[in-house]
């Protein structure tokens, strides 16, 4: 029987169906379409298939995830850094639609700790919130960057004009004030500059009082560790999803990333730096280590104090400590809200 493993497109979903042992018996590409899904259901129908592994089933192939999941066939997540590392294990090293999708099925048969698929509701929701700040900051600090080169031409030393950085609504005010007179091209560009880095100043604003308030409704006891605000408990909150995908700390650590890879090799024992996991799970929680660091009364930086007593350098205390964090955020994610299904 086997299952199915999809490469998921905009246009297409590349499947492919393995037997027991991998081997590949069928693959076609499908459209990503109504139309499309309707056929592959027939097909999964036809096979008695009850599992299907993706690769991007929370973009591209999310909604085909969902009806998956809405019929009764369980949906497994395929993380691409994954079907990266296989492909990089094969003869050639080939990168093709049908190649991955046959990895991804692959993967699926080997792993039994596979994620599902992030569920809707309110934590979908949120992720979409956080996703849409992370949007506004950046384009916000691409405006500020080339306002920056803006007024490097039309005021040279503006900055020692200003009393704050240039991203404050005050020093922004302020470099209108220098500009205001001149009738230049590049003037008026960055007059229009600081109008839109204003405006995305307010929208981000908004978005963090309605980030506030999921992050409240969720009752979640992150805000409750040290170095974790609302941001930083709502970005923690919209990439783990479904908190039972990991029963224990030493598999939540491995997925963000702060566990180390033994590296060992005979009589030598050794780990190396973890570089794969959530990257976006990881960055939280550095922010969280680089908070606690920052004052001296916390846990994390007596603890971070101890290990360079014990002759760490400072990258190695800061990498002890964020597994230390991991696993606190792990026994304050116990005690959120639990989310509702995929449909």
């Amino acid at each position: 029987m086997g299952l199915i493993g999809i490469d998921s497109h905009k246009d297409t979903l590349a499947c492919a169906q393995v037997d027991e042992t991998g081997r590949l018996v069928r693959f076609d590409d499908i459209a990503n379409t109504t139309q499309g899904h309707q056929q592959f259901l027939n097909w999964i129908q036809r096979e008695a298939i009850d599992t299907v592994a993706i690769e991007g089933s929370g973009n591209y192939g999310r909604p085909l995830a969902k009806q998956l999941a809405g019929v009764g066939i369980a949906v497994l997540e395929v993380p691409p850094q994954m079907t990266a590392a296989a492909r990089k294990g094969t003869r050639t090293g080939s990168k093709t639609d049908r190649i991955d999708a046959v990895l991804v099925a692959q993967i699926a048969l080997r792993h039994d700790d596979l994620p599902t698929p992030r569920p809707a509701g309110p934590v979908e929701d949120l992720r979409r919130l956080v996703q849409y700040r992370r949007e506004l900051v950046e384009e916000r600090n691409r405006h500020i960057n080339r306002l920056h080169s803006n007024l490097e031409q039309i005021r040279v030393g503006y900055q020692h004009k200003i009393a704050t950085r240039i991203g404050s609504e005050k020093s922004l005010k302020r470099c209108r004030q220098l500009i205001a007179k001149d009738t230049s091209v590049p003037a008026r560009i960055a007059r229009r500059r600081i109008t839109t880095i204003l405006a995305l100043g307010r929208d981000i604003k908004a978005l963090h009082s309605e980030i506030d308030q999921a992050v409240a409704a969720s009752g979640t006891t992150l805000v409750d560790i040290d170095g974790v605000g609302t941001i930083v408990a709502a970005e923690i909150l919209s990439e783990v999803a479904d908190f039972g995908r990991f029963p224990t700390k030493s598999k939540f650590a491995m997925a963000n990333g702060t566990a180390p890879l033994e590296a060992s090799s005979g009589r030598v024992k050794r780990h190396r730096l973890n570089r794969g996991g959530n990257r976006q799970l990881n960055k939280a929680i550095h922010v969280i280590a680089i908070a606690q660091i920052a004052r001296a009364t916390t846990e994390g930086r007596r603890y971070y104090d101890k290990k360079l007593a014990e002759g760490k350098t400072k990258r190695e205390a800061i990498r002890a400590l964020k597994r230390r964090i991991s696993d606190r955020v792990w026994t304050h994610l116990q005690h959120t809200n639990p989310i509702i299904s995929l449909t």
